[in-house]
């Protein structure tokens, strides 16, 4: 393992040393300030080399998706990640002259609404919500890891006060970015949080515990945190979901108030439909999604080129004579 300690007058200025030397793949081991600066340790774990081949022994084969013919690509592609029928057709018209991702990003950008958090939500508190396990708080990180590159103003809550750890996740995060985590899970304390003055162009980041949409005292709790707060509720929903499942929280978040659509675990799901199923039935907008765990790797910008590209390359056999055919 690589050490190195970098001093800096600000995180920001640490980080970009630590990234311009050790990379993206760097750990932050600790931080303190010093002299009014900060010196921040990282290390960097050396590549690890591939084990020797065995003799005489075969290696298994990866499974590879059969080809699929050009003409039945962008259907296939769209039966392979779920997306439900009605939706499907909007996004496949029919014959095109155009290449499969050209046409697909069009249509995509005709049927969704793509705006990055980044873009608006100035003035208001941004709060994160959705179910239990969605990634709110790994996300809530990356985006106040975002404004401190920037170096923007950004102050930090949480109000998920039930799960065990969570406080303690989000302190440790805010700490290495020399931030103060605030804790308030009563609307009235969340409101003081909110009203607090900050600097111009300011961001506020809520955290919020999960929450069964389905069950009405939930709803009606969270519906009060974002009244309380006049905050913009952002629902955080990882991929990989089930269409019908995701179509029907969609519906119940976007009940309580929430109008724009955050993707985590991109990095680990093949199928994209639920994430389309949800924007669609709650009519949300499309931002940023999270494509890996590490939080110095921040978040990725959607948009239909970039969604479209994804739904064409992960694309699998959907019928037992495919995967018959493969092995």
């Amino acid at each position: 393992m690589r050490l190195k300690t970098f001093a800096a007058p600000t995180v920001a200025d640490a980080m970009r040393q630590i990234r311009a030397e050790l990379g993206e793949d760097a750990v932050i081991l600790s931080t303190e300030n010093r002299g009014g600066g900060v010196r921040i340790t990282a290390a960097l774990d050396p590549p690890v080399a591939p084990p020797a081949p065995i003799a005489d022994v075969r290696q298994p084969q990866r499974w590879r998706p059969p080809p699929i013919d050009a003409s039945d690509q962008l259907p296939g592609a769209l039966s392979f990640h779920g997306i439900p029928p009605a939706l499907a057709a909007r996004l496949d018209p029919g014959p095109s002259s155009l290449a499969p991702e050209a046409l697909l990003a069009a249509r995509l950008a005709e049927t969704f609404r793509f705006a990055p958090l980044a873009a608006r939500l100035l003035n208001n508190p941004v709060m994160l919500v959705g179910p239990p396990g969605a990634g709110k708080t790994l996300a809530v990180a990356k985006l106040a890891a975002r404004a401190v590159i920037a170096r923007r103003p950004v102050r930090v809550a949480t109000a998920d006060t039930n799960r065990a750890g969570s406080i303690d996740q989000l302190a440790a995060l805010c700490r290495v970015m020399n931030l103060r985590l605030s804790v308030a899970d009563e609307p009235a304390a969340l409101a003081r949080f909110a009203r607090q003055e900050t600097e111009p162009a300011a961001l506020t980041l809520i955290d919020t515990a999960g929450v069964n949409p389905f069950v009405g005292k939930e709803a009606a709790r969270l519906a009060g945190q974002i009244v309380a707060t006049q905050a913009d509720p952002v629902l955080v929903i990882a991929a990989g979901g089930d269409a019908q499942e995701s179509i029907d929280m969609a519906a119940a978040f976007a009940a309580i108030g929430c109008a724009r659509l955050l993707v985590t675990r991109l990095d680990g799901a093949r199928r994209l439909g639920g994430v389309l199923a949800a924007a669609e039935a709650g009519n949300f907008s499309l931002g940023e999604a999270s494509a890996t765990p590490n939080v110095a790797h921040g978040l990725e910008t959607l948009n239909a080129d970039g969604l479209a590209r994804r739904i064409l390359a992960t694309v699998g056999p959907t019928r037992a004579s495919d995967m018959a055919a493969a092995s």
